[in-house]
């Protein structure tokens, strides 16, 4: 109710010709009675023709306006629903898209997936057809004072089963949101099973999980069903209760107004006009009970979208220099996850000279990649400054610092959308030239040439079912679509074959000689020219940092560090 009312505020000119349109429609609504009561009255005592013609004549026009009047409401009500509606799921999917990283992966994936979802829900219950019933809620009072009118008793019968059906709606309103709040909370433990079955399916079936996922399925499930049919049976007894509130006042009217006749107060016409007009009385009542379930399931999913809503976002507005050179200093930067028993590193002082590489060396779970997407932007230190040509990070705006990185990462998803789209989202004004270097510079030519679609080709789930080496080479291609200063290379060689490795280190080195910063994640770059300086994850808390030392040349080399992170990897197993 509080959202309804809300929605009318925001515009009131609206709201207004509804709230006008919705009484001339009740208003009308009083003709089809009053023709019962005079044709009973007037004419079957009486036998006029012209009164019966001129009476009926009336009463259609009556009904047909009342008709046009309910539809102009109905497309009222929309225009009032529709943007807010909209505003609603798109506010969803902007949460999704710009709230902080280390804010959204708080919430389980299932669960936001969950959130966004209920967008529909919300958009189900608050509808043009339920705001007019809650705007006919107070107009059945019109039924009402006419029923006292005409009998004060049966004004007072029909009042009373208002008034027990409205709290039996409030009360059983109350009672399905109880039961929805449960109802999520049980569902929220099965999701991410079903999450495993659909997306997981050949480790399910290699590893003989199933009987594993059965159980575990029907463990998480079953509390669930037992309160989805508890919410049902709720239902179909509001159901049952309208229907049968509407027959027994029916009943009541006919009773008490037979009664009435026979003692000489009431006429039949006007009895059987009564009855009509407590039914429509009635009918308002009997359409919020029924729709309480659903407001108040959408109640509950507009707060959590709105608890969602409040995660913090991104900024959208900030630095942005016109020519980033390259230059990178992370000073006594920091990071850990909430609830570790310690710092992934931390007092980690570093800075990245444009024309150099730099190689990030640590066993898994050390904190390569996080180091990464703390480059990115995507997540933030928990101490210390990350600073781009002296500005700190935070200041900076998150798409024109994007825009200025080439991002190769370990494990890389794409759009659900064709090669070319995937690769011009980082750089939507590239030609076709441009899109056929990146393709033969990431060696994937022979890949799209045996496309039937070529660049149209779609990638579909994300890319993850792309064999892993053409998509850690689609990744390198959308990668060097980008014409950033600061290269970020997670796991340089991970998932390439030969060919793959010759393509990837040619084009990091082109990016180095092109005096660009080069940040790698690998235990085979010790070929690669230029190298700076290690970054030994390994030691905790405090990273050791390894200078290269100058050999023969310009070129920098760090010699044996393949060799060395291969006995590091033996020596842990």
């Amino acid at each position: 109710m509080d959202e309804f009312l809300a929605r009318l505020k925001r515009q009131p000119g609206l709201a207004g010709r509804l709230v006008l349109a919705t009484l001339l429609a009740n208003l009308l609504a009083l003709a089809q009675p009053l023709f019962t009561i005079q044709v009973l009255n007037r004419y079957v005592a009486h036998g006029v023709d012209s009164t019966l013609a001129t009476l009926t004549i009336g009463v259609v026009i009556a009904i047909g306006a009342e008709y046009l009047f309910r539809q102009l409401r109905n497309g009222l009500s929309k225009r009032i629903n529709d943007p807010v509606n909209e505003e609603i799921t798109l506010a969803g999917l902007a949460v999704l898209a710009q709230a902080k990283l280390q804010a959204l992966e708080s919430i389980p994936a299932g669960r936001r997936r969950e959130l966004v979802g209920s967008a529909a829900e919300i958009e189900g219950a608050f509808n043009a057809s339920n705001l007019s019933a809650l705007l006919d809620l107070p107009f059945s009072l019109i039924f009402i004072i006419v029923l006292f009118l005409l009998s004060p008793v049966l004004g007072l019968v029909t009042l009373a089963f208002i008034a027990a059906l409205f709290l039996f709606g409030l009360r059983q309103t109350a009672a399905v949101r109880t039961a929805n709040a449960e109802l999520k909370t049980a569902s929220g433990r099965a999701h991410p099973l079903l999450e495993t079955a659909i997306r997981e399916a050949d480790t399910v079936h290699v590893f003989n999980a199933q009987a594993f996922m059965r159980r575990a399925w029907f463990e998480a499930s079953h509390a669930a069903m037992i309160l989805r049919g508890q919410v049902a049976d709720r239902q179909a007894t509001v159901q049952g209760v309208s229907q049968t509130g509407t027959a027994l006042l029916n009943v009541a009217i006919y009773a008490v107004g037979a009664l009435l006749v026979v003692a000489g107060k009431l006429d039949v016409g006007m009895m059987i006009g009564a009855s009509i007009l407590s039914s429509r009385a009635l009918q308002p009542t009997t359409r919020f009970a029924q729709i309480g379930g659903a407001l108040a399931r959408a109640k509950q999913a507009l707060r959590q979208l709105e608890e969602f809503a409040r995660l913090p976002l991104e900024a959208e507005r900030g630095t942005a220099k016109t020519n980033f050179s390259g230059r990178v200093e992370l000073r006594d930067v920091a990071f850990f996850y909430p609830g570790a028993s310690g710092p992934l590193f931390e007092h980690l002082s570093l800075v990245l000279e444009p024309g150099a590489v730099y190689i990030v060396s640590g066993n898994s779970g050390t904190g390569k990649t996080t180091l990464m997407r703390l480059f990115t932007g995507l997540l933030e230190p928990v101490r210390g400054q990350v600073l781009v040509d002296g500005i700190d990070l935070r200041q900076v705006a998150p798409t024109w610092w994007r825009s200025q990185i080439v991002y190769l990462p370990q494990e890389p998803t794409f759009l659900n959308a064709s090669i070319a789209d995937n690769l011009k989202v980082a750089n939507p004004g590239a030609d076709m030239a441009r899109l056929n270097a990146v393709i033969a510079q990431a060696g994937l030519r022979r890949f799209l040439d045996e496309s039937p679609k070529g660049f149209e080709t779609p990638v579909i789930d994300n890319g993850r079912q792309l064999a892993v080496g053409v998509r850690r080479a689609l990744a390198l291609a959308r990668a060097l679509m980008s014409d950033g200063r600061l290269v970020l290379i997670d796991e340089m060689f991970d998932g390439f074959d030969g060919e793959g490795r010759a393509a990837i280190s040619a084009a990091v080195n082109r990016l180095a000689q092109e005096q660009r910063t080069v940040l790698i994640t690998s235990h085979r770059a010790n070929s690669m020219e230029g190298i700076r300086a290690l970054i030994d994850l390994n030691q905790k808390p405090e990273p050791r940092i390894v200078q290269a030392v100058a050999k023969s040349g310009a070129a920098l080399n760090l010699d044996g560090l393949g060799e060395r992170r291969g006995a590091e990897r033996a020596a842990n197993g």
